[in-house]
């Protein structure tokens, strides 16, 4: 250990308070370190805010040439402030144990300026600005930049009713404020309230020293956080809040999108078991931009997305990424599903023919009773993905078709005496009963589960719409009269889809994949 660690850091007070402590705890592992602190930009231009600069890293810029130039071997960061992707050669060595990472507004006189619809707030952020023209959307919020204790002459200086800050800057550097409110409804920028360390890729001893401090569930919240921003396209100058946070080891996401001006605002809210989150970042991301978000992201940048779709179906992650780079995709479920609980005594009897048409209806049944109770001997069902569920959850499939109608069309002939009991959802439109009934088959339905249409309005850039069934095309007429291209996912949907638009297409196979597929052909000719 005989290496003295050089610490870069800006020389404000609560930047230099974060180096002395990670320089602190440094020495309590038995390290040698010294700080040296540069000046940024951000220190710097004072006059502009900080959007109007027009560089990412604005504040960690200078202290990555020195790293890179030798100058400095580990630099102190306000992790908030520290863009998502890193100058090459330059890692992430440690996270220390987050702070406050609260906003709080500072006031004047008294708390009244909040019910009244005139009042003028000071930041210089926009997210806090957008936040809080969401809430307050007839106040003034100008511009306020500097370090704290700028920031807090220059409050204390002005007429304005309140200013924001960060709480846990202003814990870190002594400094209070005789009047202040937490801000719990506001989501905070990502990371804020860390502090990061960064080093050179190929500095071991560096980068071994720093992992000694590293706290785990700092480094898992503010790693999802800033994956998150990452995935939104975002740097420090768009409106967003991302908060993770760990309970019951359970982590949860809630992350936020806001328009400049406040008028637009979509959150999501989204809750994984650690050790099972790695995707809950691209998840929230994903909501996001089926809610509009990817719209507002264009419209916050000055960029126009073209090639507009809209999926009546949640997608996930792998399945956006098969669209082609010219069609950009969003997508809410228009139909929402409630299990019903079945009656034990109905599941644990012998049942000679068990028909399944839907994953829903497994899920119905393994929530009312243990699969090893289940006497099932024949199971039908429609689709590849529901007879890979029940044959891991439940038992063997007897026989599988593609649509309803073909697993009728097969039942005619096939099925083990005349009588079989169907799961099926409260709202049918497949075939398959009427042609049971028709060929003298006795059908038993049981109401598995409840499904309800839950339309919303497309944004006016959609062109095209992906269906998957016929209740996804009559929730989305609800709200939806501009004529599109109907791209479904079989016949029954596309006769559905043919009462309302005249450009229907149909896949040529059941599956969501078939009908991206069907979409890329459009956009590929």
């Amino acid at each position: 250990m005989s290496k003295v660690i050089r610490i870069g850091t800006r020389d404000s007070e609560l930047a230099l308070w974060q180096a002395n402590t990670v320089k602190k705890q440094l020495s309590e592992q038995g390290y040698q370190s010294v700080l040296v602190p540069v000046k940024s930009m951000g220190d710097l231009v004072l006059d502009k805010p900080l959007h109007e600069l027009g560089i990412t890293g604005v504040f960690t810029k200078t202290l990555d040439i020195a790293m890179l130039k030798g100058e400095i071997d580990i630099a102190v960061h306000s992790m908030k402030d520290v863009p998502t992707v890193l100058p090459k050669g330059i890692v992430q060595a440690s996270v220390l144990k987050r702070g406050n990472y609260m906003d709080i507004l500072a006031f004047k006189d008294n708390e009244e300026f909040l019910s009244q619809p005139n009042a003028t707030i000071a930041t210089g952020s926009l997210r806090r600005k957008a936040q809080w023209l969401n809430r307050y959307p007839t106040h003034t919020v100008v511009d306020l930049r500097g370090n704290v204790q700028t920031r807090a002459e220059k409050f204390e200086n002005n007429d304005w009713n309140g200013a924001i800050f960060a709480a846990a800057g202003l814990e870190r550097v002594g400094l209070e404020f005789e009047d202040t409110i937490g801000l719990a409804w506001m989501v905070p920028a990502p990371a804020q309230g860390a502090i990061m360390i960064v080093a050179l890729e190929d500095d071991e001893f560096s980068r071994k020293a720093c992992a000694e401090l590293n706290h785990t569930d700092t480094e898992i919240c503010t790693t999802i956080e800033r994956k998150f921003l990452n995935l939104l396209e975002g740097g420090c100058t768009a409106p967003i809040g991302a908060l993770a946070y760990i309970k019951d080891n359970n982590v949860t996401l809630k992350g936020v999108l806001l328009s400049i001006n406040g008028k637009k605002r979509i959150e999501v809210e989204f809750t994984s078991k650690v050790g099972a989150h790695e995707k809950l970042a691209e998840a929230c991301a994903e909501r996001i931009f089926s809610r509009g978000g990817k719209l507002l992201m264009s419209e916050i940048s000055g960029t126009e997305i073209q090639n507009t779709l809209f999926s009546t179906k949640k997608l996930t992650p792998d399945q956006v990424a098969l669209f082609v780079d010219k069609a950009s995709v969003s997508s809410e479920d228009f139909i929402q599903v409630s299990l019903n609980r079945i009656p034990r005594l109905v599941l644990k009897s012998k049942i000679e023919n068990v028909i399944i048409t839907s994953q829903n209806a497994v899920e119905s049944i393994l929530a009312s009773i243990s699969p090893d109770e289940l006497q099932f001997k024949n199971i039908y069902c429609v689709g590849r993905k529901t007879k890979r569920l029940i044959e891991k959850r439940i038992g063997k499939v007897t026989h599988f078709a593609a649509t309803a109608k073909d697993l009728a069309t097969y039942l005619i002939d096939h099925i083990e005496g005349t009588e079989a009991t169907y799961f099926c959802s409260d709202i049918r439109l497949d075939e398959l009963p009427d042609i049971l009934s028709e060929n003298k088959i006795t059908l038993n339905e049981i109401e598995a589960y409840a499904t309800k249409q839950s339309p919303i309005e497309v944004e006016a850039t959609v062109e095209g719409v992906l269906f998957y069934s016929p209740s996804n095309v009559q929730s989305f007429i609800q709200k939806n009269t501009k004529e599109i291209i109907a791209y479904c996912i079989g016949e029954t949907t596309a006769e559905e889809a043919k009462k309302h638009f005249k450009d229907v297409r149909i896949s040529k196979m059941p599956t969501v994949e078939s009908v991206i597929k069907l979409v890329n052909e459009k956009y590929n000719s």
